[in-house]
């Protein structure tokens, strides 16, 4: 691993533990994430830091994608420190899309201000399901949209949009004649109404997820990502890296639930002799570990495999489900270990657990990834046969 990228992750971990883990009790903390007072006063301490959005260097530049993994995963040692960073979802994702596909003047004006972590962002894809909308297939896309002079009007609804309550920048996914298409709004527009901010199992993302409908939203026509019809292109760029970046994130949480049911089960004594002492807790602790490295290990060769130039749709699927899968079980892991005090808000691994769970949800349950591997292995299959 590169000595840059080893450098700025012990810094990044020195400050997640010694400056924001301390801000774990906030009383900014909300139950649809945390207050923007909240992410922007974090944000000011990473910025004195010289940490703000460290997976992005001064020059435009990014890190490599497995050098990026050993820098997230420290944001991600506390729910707050992706927040802090500016590494966080759906923010990440939208800033590499923009780096990779947004004209000069749609960076200056949108991502900008997303790297400075002075904006952020929501990207508006996912629809209702009791209206036949998208959510794991894009194609049942509801949301339309026509070009109506030099300006775009789109009309439909989503739902579990994070982060639109607050953000400032937001990329909406509609359909025209073409197919597909990708639109860069200035947030708030008051074509944009949220409708409600759900309630979830996870709070770790500020302005929650939320249900918006769109009526004849204008979009200057050079706020379009590319040209009409390409937007599943486009959404496959952003696609990978961002499962990815999920895993980097989460398995830094991971960690330090670990770290916190170990400490628990060493001091903890029951039956004359500490916990950890007692097989079926050390085994557990002992499956974490297992677990833990697996997914670091898998990390580290799905981003070797999006460093080559390749999409990585099979290696990030495959990633997605490994990773989420063991990442839940050493959460559920470290509740059971400490017991009452696991389920409790004493500590950050409940929250861990909730954060965790609904990530084999996010960017594709577990048996959508799986389907679509099934589907690579009977196409493989024929091409032998042939």
């Amino acid at each position: 691993m590169s000595e840059r990228a080893t450098a700025i992750a012990a810094k990044v971990e020195t400050f997640v533990r010694n400056i924001v883990v301390p801000y774990e009790k906030d009383g900014r903390l909300g139950f649809h994430g945390p207050e923007d007072a909240l992410v922007n006063e974090l944000r000011a301490k990473a910025r004195e830091a010289g940490l703000l959005t460290p997976h992005i260097l001064p020059d435009g530049s990014h890190l490599t994608q497995r050098e990026t993994a050993i820098v997230l995963i420290k944001t991600g040692l506390s729910p707050l420190g992706p927040l802090a960073c500016n590494t966080a979802a759906p923010d990440e994702g939208n800033m590499y899309l923009l780096g990779k596909v947004g004209s000069t003047d749609q960076k200056a004006r949108f991502l900008e201000p997303l790297v400075r972590g002075e904006a952020r962002s929501a990207f508006f894809m996912t629809e209702p399901a009791e209206a036949g909308g998208a959510g794991s297939d894009p194609s049942m896309m509801q949301t339309t949209c026509r070009l109506d002079g030099n300006h775009w009007i789109i009309n439909g609804r989503k739902k579990f949009i994070t982060g639109a309550q607050g953000a400032q920048v937001g990329i909406v996914m509609a359909r025209s004649d073409d197919g597909a298409c990708m639109f860069l709004v200035d947030l708030p527009d008051p074509a944009i109404r949220t409708v409600r901010v759900i309630d979830t199992i996870d709070s770790s993302m500020p302005g929650g997820h939320a249900e918006v409908e769109i009526v004849d939203l204008r979009v200057p026509a050079g706020h379009m990502l590319g040209a009409s019809g390409e937007g599943f292109a486009y959404a496959q760029i952003r696609l990978s890296p961002a499962r990815l970046s999920h895993c980097m994130r989460w398995l830094g949480l991971a960690v330090r639930a670990q770290e916190i049911a170990t400490d628990y089960a060493c001091r903890r004594h029951a039956f004359g002799k500490p916990l950890v002492d007692h097989e079926g807790v050390g085994f557990m602790l002992a499956d974490n570990l297992i677990d833990l490295t697996q997914a670091e290990r898998m990390i580290d060769w799905c981003a070797g495999v999006l460093d080559t130039g390749s999409l990585g749709t099979t290696e990030s699927s495959m990633a997605k489900v490994a990773v989420s899968d063991a990442l839940f079980r050493v959460a559920d892991r470290c509740v059971q270990v400490m017991g009452g005090t696991g389920v409790s808000g004493d500590t950050i691994v409940e929250q861990a657990f909730r954060e965790i769970r609904a990530f084999r949800i996010y960017d594709g349950p577990t048996e959508v990834h799986k389907w679509s591997l099934a589907k690579k292995i009977k196409r493989d299959w024929k091409a032998g046969q042939a």
